[in-house]
């Protein structure tokens, strides 16, 4: 995946944010060219005028405090990087002609190396804050200052025609170098910025795909193995839910509120992805999951009671250990089916949703309500259960035939396990990817 020295951040950041944070970086620089003018005064390297090159060094001093306390308040219109960039591209022309502003007609052409140097010097300046049309602007003054100044002292002076003519050849000659620099370095910032973008939105994307699936299916999906359409496919699809939290939110601080909901979200979000799981979506205090969407997998179902199991496990820890610290705590109860749903990304305008959905979506929720029925931990279907026999005789499971779930004609058959069988340990596996 390419970056381009994009900070963990960057896809966080608002455009106002990246633009000051770019224009910090851009004032702190400006003071270096502005030492490269007090050394050049200093040793006496400037073109024929000390008292043109000392007032182009007073104005880019000014213009830098200027641009470095805007920078540091993140403060000011946005005209204000273009009209920086005006600045610095007219004092490049009076540094680059400063002979030309001193008294009489006698023409002695003295553009110096350093000044030259300190034209490209800034034009790297510019091309850092990664607008192209920034470099166009700058580039654009430069060279349209820098020749047509050349061009109307010609004119207006005494000079010989062949003299005049050597001067604007040389001249017209470095200015298409300039130019070339600067198309070049344009190119360069407008693909960047193409690439740029096109990382951003793609780490938007990997972001906004971490909230549900974990690492290994989001590396799949960037890569393309995997498909979002929407597919049908016989899944695991498990519920998880908080008891009495409704009765605890109208009472609770909205502190501890989000405080119990994030550690609960974080503790069944990190367990789905530990097993191979994908999570639907969150509702309230609601967790779906489903194992064998995008990516099924033959051992879906068997991850996805394990994974039920290691979850019943750990929110009986979670609560143990919250009520010992003081904090208040809640049961959890899960839900956990196998059946055919349909899944995959549905568009919604301007919001595309990753969901899951069909009768084992229905049926495994309302196992779930079941469960707080049952004082129970954990309600698995039968039919969840048959594709993991070896689970079935390592757990007190208490099984239920017939059972009629609501808003369903016919019956179904159940295992559950009672919330005190997972005071002992649960055997404790490695996960199974």
């Amino acid at each position: 995946m390419i970056h381009l020295g994009i900070g963990r951040d960057e896809p966080a950041l608002t455009a106002d944010e990246r633009r000051w944070r770019r224009e910090v970086r851009s004032a702190w620089l400006r003071l270096v060219v502005f030492a490269i003018l007090i050394v050049n005064v200093l040793l006496g390297e400037h073109g024929g005028s000390l008292f043109v090159h000392a007032n182009v060094v007073v104005g880019y001093g000014l213009a830098t405090v200027l641009a470095l306390a805007f920078a540091l308040a993140r403060r000011g219109p946005v005209w204000l990087i273009a009209a920086f960039t005006a600045v610095d591209a007219l004092a490049v022309v009076a540094l680059f002609h400063e002979h030309l502003f001193a008294a009489g007609d006698a023409f002695g052409h003295a553009l110096t190396t350093t000044n030259l140097a300190i034209a490209f010097v800034l034009l790297n300046h510019v091309a850092l804050r990664l607008r192209p049309l920034l470099v166009l602007l700058y580039a654009g003054i430069v060279v349209v200052g820098w020749l047509s100044l050349l061009v109307a002292k010609s004119a207006a002076s005494r000079w010989q025609e062949a003299e005049s003519l050597k001067v604007l050849e040389a001249d017209s000659a470095l200015a298409a170098a300039f130019a070339f620099a600067a198309f070049v370095a344009f190119l360069l910032i407008r693909d960047h910025d193409s690439l740029l973008r096109s990382a951003l939105r793609s780490e938007r994307r990997r972001l906004g795909l971490s909230r549900f699936f974990s690492p290994d299916v989001v590396g799949e999906l960037e890569r393309g193995r995997v498909a979002l359409d929407l597919q049908r496919r016989v899944a695991s699809v498990m519920f998880v839910d908080l008891r009495s939290f409704t009765r605890f939110a109208e009472a609770a601080s909205a502190g501890d509120l989000a405080e119990l909901l994030v550690e609960y979200r974080t503790h069944v979000t990190q367990a789905v992805f530990d097993w191979g799981g994908t999570v639907d979506k969150f509702i309230g205090d609601g967790v779906m999951a489903v194992f064998g969407q995008p990516r099924p997998k033959n051992d879906d179902a068997e991850r996805a009671i394990r994974c039920a199991l290691h979850l019943s496990k750990l929110l009986v820890t979670w609560k143990a250990r919250r009520l010992k610290e003081g904090r208040p705590a809640l049961d959890a109860s899960i839900g956990l089916h196998l059946g055919p749903v349909i899944g995959g990304v549905l568009e919604g305008g301007h919001h595309d949703e990753f969901t899951v959905f069909g009768d084992a979506v229905n049926v495994s929720e309302r196992l779930e309500r079941l469960a707080k029925n049952l004082d129970a931990a954990l309600v698995v279907s039968a039919e969840s259960l048959a594709k993991a026999p070896a689970i079935v005789r390592e757990m007190p499971w208490i099984w239920k035939e017939g059972v009629r779930l609501e808003g369903r004609g016919t019956t179904i058959n159940i295992a559950y396990l009672r919330r005190v069988s997972f005071e002992e340990t649960v055997p404790s596996e490695g996960v199974t990817g």
